[in-house]
């Protein structure tokens, strides 16, 4: 069982000691999760910032341990940094009681989700934020699916962060400032966490990044409605929500989740995309509405919320961005990339709203 397989981890690191203090990492409270799954073994090691790069050969030497445990097919340890990052200026403070407010130098924060996987989210926000950086604003693009990064991929780059003291400094792809877990990473390693890990990872990323002054943050949000929306929700004071969808009715059963959930942590909604609206052949240019065509228009009439646009299912769109190229910049003058920018200036207008309150509530019915 996993359970059982984590307890044998958790046994094995008893025996990995930190040089500095002459403890082991289980028993010093360095040990901050243990997760395992059909062999796969994720462990979070809790360190001081400061010594992150000391702690290297420790972290080699739990990773080796882990490994050694019958039953561990594959064994992965990470470092946390223990000690939380230093506070904003007071003016980017928040009142009492309701948190620290992150990513406080970002005048604007945008989530484009998706209720469900698959639908171009991930697409739709890179080229987003390319369109927008394009317009002259200076824009972040955070990855906040730990589970499925898929930023490294569409911006074609697997450069590593580098640190300066205890910040990190993002990458710079395409006028953008990105940040992935998938940067930090192998390409091919699960991650096998639970979800305080995955938040703690994804606060790492919004709160100890040297973001610097932005005119816009857009943040893919991982599918669904979960722990990831809910941080971000009452962690970052977003500013809306960008609703990715495909026209079929499953797709936007799970888009109208979305904008649902959404609006009880009073996040407005900047609007809907239909994504892969129409199929247009690449060869004849024939147009088949494979997935059906309208229902995320009709839906953001129901919901009375913006209709962003259309995205056809395009074989360019694909190719770019398995290139890392996104289709914005490298066919600026196809019809495709305009209706991005079109898709963009809309989401701008729609920024002119006021912010939610900062931590807002809440609300289970």
């Amino acid at each position: 069982m996993a359970g059982d397989l984590a307890e044998a981890v958790r046994a094995a690191l008893a025996a990995v000691r930190d040089p500095a203090s002459g403890r082991d990492v289980v028993s010093a409270g360095m040990v901050e999760g243990v997760a395992a799954r059909d062999g796969m073994v994720q462990v979070s090691l809790s360190v001081p910032r400061e010594r992150a790069r000391e702690m290297e050969p420790l972290r080699a030497a739990a990773e080796a341990a882990a490994a050694k445990v019958p039953g561990v097919l594959s064994a992965t340890v990470v470092l946390t940094a223990a000690r939380p990052a230093a506070p904003p200026p007071a003016a980017a403070r928040t009142p009492p009681g309701q948190g620290q407010m992150l990513l406080p130098e970002a005048k604007a924060i945008i989530a484009v989700a998706s209720g469900k996987g698959g639908v171009g989210k991930s697409t739709t926000a890179v080229n987003l934020a390319v369109a927008l950086a394009a317009d002259g604003l200076s824009v972040g693009l955070l990855d906040a699916d730990i589970y499925g990064p898929s930023l490294p991929q569409m911006l074609g780059t697997r450069e590593k962060p580098r640190a300066v003291g205890q910040r990190i400094i993002p990458i710079s792809r395409w006028g953008l400032k990105a940040m992935s877990i998938g940067f930090l990473v192998e390409e091919e390693t699960p991650m096998i966490w639970r979800g305080p890990m995955v938040m703690g990872a994804l606060e790492q990323m919004m709160g100890q990044v040297e973001w610097g002054p932005l005119d816009v943050m857009v943040v893919d949000m991982p599918p669904g409605t979960g722990d990831a929306q809910l941080t971000m929700s009452q962690r970052v004071p977003l500013a809306g929500a960008v609703i990715v969808s495909t026209p079929q009715d499953v797709a936007l059963l799970d888009a109208r989740r979305g904008v649902r959930m959404f609006q009880k942590v009073n996040v407005p909604i900047l609007g809907i995309v239909e994504n892969m609206s129409v199929f247009c052949c690449p060869n004849c240019g024939h147009r088949s509405e494979i997935f059906g065509h309208g229902g995320a228009r009709r839906e953001a009439e129901r919901l009375g919320v913006p209709f962003l646009g259309e995205i056809p299912l395009l074989l360019a769109i694909r190719e770019l961005a398995d290139a890392g190229t996104p289709i914005v910049l490298a066919r600026p003058d196809s019809a495709e990339a305009k209706a991005y920018r079109d898709i963009a200036r809309q989401v701008r207008a729609g920024l002119g709203a006021a912010r939610p309150p900062a931590g807002p509530k809440i609300v289970v019915e």
